[in-house]
């Protein structure tokens, strides 16, 4: 069982200093894990079709201030050993899928292999325009198409791909990642067509809990979303049990007030440490190993610090 956090890409924990006694903290404490989100740009104005609140909007500031995911990671693993580093999740269409495959096995090779690639078709398709990316009604096309390019890159002696998008042959790649075969793909996302995605392209399945259209928000939801995504696994004749099971809890676990909106129980993970303790034990047994967390404090880096140790004392300890 290993457990890990988000570290920000906006506001006072990226400032250089403070992010390093975040992750030099994680590293005492045994994190596993530190995760970073995927936004380019935000623009302006967006459509109220955030899928993780019940209201559809999006947790941005004003100023759309927000680090770039890849060079974060890099930065991440020139300043830290041991924790593993998580893009939680990449947005696969937003980047071309040659590049985004060389920069990540630079980081893999660079980091001494501590990179786990978490993948999404994204959301946002303001974003998707400001980019310039295929067309946002595309995406999961697109995402499987690059989730492919980028196993044969890192596979292949001499890569060659013909695709909807992308074609190449004879491509040189190296240095290869030094995980083998390749960096852990593990794709985020609660909806049917995630779930076939993680069935048929990823190594995992990383969703998040609270997304009201797909909710995972009790134990027993996410029960029904693991079988659902067991059965897709037999369709194709994949073996369920080779498919590693994570859980993104991004909100405040310490929370006690928190309800789900359909019926009024608990909300998973939120409650107080025993409440919480209860729903990793739960998790565990249908397999979960690994549990990311919201750590990061708004109020700065004291906060965060304390948040951290908390969870060290009143969970991991624990478990």
């Amino acid at each position: 069982m290993q457990f890990g956090f988000g570290l920000p890409t906006r506001g006072p924990l990226t400032r250089p200093d403070a992010a390093r006694a975040v992750l030099a903290r994680a590293e005492e404490l045994g994190l596993a894990y530190v995760s970073v989100a995927d936004h380019i740009v935000i623009p302006a104005t967006i459509a109220p079709h955030y899928p993780y609140s019940d209201t559809g909007e999006p947790p941005f500031p004003a100023d759309g201030e927000c680090l770039e995911q890849l060079t974060t990671m890099a930065w991440i693993a020139a300043v830290t050993s041991r924790i593993r580093i998580l893009s939680s999740v990449m947005v696969v269409p937003h980047r071309n899928p040659v590049h985004t495959a060389k920069t990540i096995a630079t980081i893999d090779v660079l980091s001494g292999g501590r990179v786990t690639i978490g993948c999404g078709a994204g959301w946002m398709e303001e974003e998707f325009l400001a980019i310039g990316t295929e067309p946002f009604a595309e995406r999961g096309r697109v995402t499987d198409e690059y989730l492919a390019i980028f196993r044969e890159l890192w596979t292949s002696e001499q890569a060659a791909f013909s695709g909807r998008y992308v074609e190449f042959s004879d491509v040189l790649f190296e240095p290869k990642p030094v995980q083998k075969p390749h960096p852990p793909i593990w794709i985020g996302g609660e909806s049917p067509a995630a779930k076939r995605r993680a069935v048929r392209h990823g190594d995992g399945w990383f969703p998040i809990g609270a997304n009201p259209a797909f909710p995972l928000n009790t134990v027993a939801r996410y029960a029904e979303g693991l079988s659902a995504l067991r059965q897709s696994a037999a369709e194709v004749g994949r073996d369920p049990a080779t498919i590693d099971l994570g859980f993104w809890s991004n909100w405040n676990h310490e929370v006690t007030g928190r309800v789900t909106p359909q019926d009024g129980v608990r909300h998973i993970m939120t409650g107080g440490a025993d409440a919480v303790l209860d729903d990793i034990g739960s998790l565990h047994e249908h397999g979960v190993r690994t549990f990311m967390f919201q750590l990061a404090n708004p109020d700065g880096l004291d906060a965060t610090l304390a948040s951290m140790d908390r969870f060290a004392k009143q969970v991991m300890s624990r478990v």
